[in-house]
């Protein structure tokens, strides 16, 4: 009991806010390694562990049963899960990939305004493990052991103050990750003309166009893109600008 209260009054503890120069710091980093095409490759690698376990927890609601996750080195990536090819659930399921990243970014802004960031480090790891379990190939395992390498030294050996800086930054590469990959989707659907993306495939299951999806994507991105950054910026440092 000793060991579960001290690892519960770790989750909880909460951190003082950062100064006004290292909040804006790391608010530039985390735009910065999304906007910058040699570092967009790399993050975006997290936005779609993020994409994918949005498929998987949608597919478990909706009663289809999950059977494996995939993540490729072009920084795709693959959910399988098992149901009626049509309907409610396959909807959901389909809807939640695009719509997950910004979403998680939006619940990490909330955590972070309030100072939990050894909190918000917590549910990372939560997150990566329940990935582990359900990764299929070995790039994908590749990319969910370094990125809980990552999150777990932050945890341990970083203070209250970096880990803030940490979350900080995550929850931006998640924020403009998710808008800049909804907004990418447009052009890849444009070049390829696979049908297979998850607006297309939206589009044959409810007869509304694919287009029509993409900008519910980029949409969703931008409301909680916009929340996330009133909750993480002092409303006068808003209100000044």
């Amino acid at each position: 009991m000793d060991t579960l209260t001290a690892l519960w009054s770790r989750v909880t503890q909460t951190s003082e806010a950062l100064t006004i120069p290292m909040l804006v710091g790391s608010l530039v980093v985390g735009a910065l390694l999304v906007l910058l095409p040699g570092t967009w490759h790399t993050v975006r690698h997290a936005v779609t562990v993020v994409h994918e376990g949005g498929h998987g927890v949608a597919a478990v609601i909706s009663g289809r049963r999950l059977t494996g996750i995939r993540l490729h080195s072009d920084t795709s990536g693959l959910t399988v899960s098992k149901g009626p090819r049509t309907g409610f659930g396959m909807v959901l399921t389909l809807l939640a990939g695009y719509t997950a990243p910004a979403l998680a970014a939006l619940g990490a802004a909330w955590m972070l305004s309030r100072g939990y960031s050894a909190g918000l480090l917590w549910a990372l790891l939560l997150v990566l493990a329940l990935m582990l379990i359900q990764i299929r190939n070995w790039f994908g395992l590749w990319v969910i052991l370094i990125g809980a390498a990552i999150v777990v030294g932050v945890t341990w050996l970083a203070t209250p103050q970096w880990q803030l800086v940490f979350g900080h930054v995550v929850t931006v590469i998640l924020a403009l990750g998710a808008l800049r990959a909804s907004i990418e989707l447009q052009s890849s659907r444009r070049r390829t003309r696979s049908g297979q993306s998850d607006a297309d495939q939206l589009a044959r299951l409810t007869h509304v166009p694919g287009l029509v999806w993409v900008f519910v994507f980029v949409l969703v991105a931008l409301v909680c893109a916009i929340a996330d950054a009133w909750m993480l910026v002092p409303q006068g440092l808003l209100t000044r600008a």
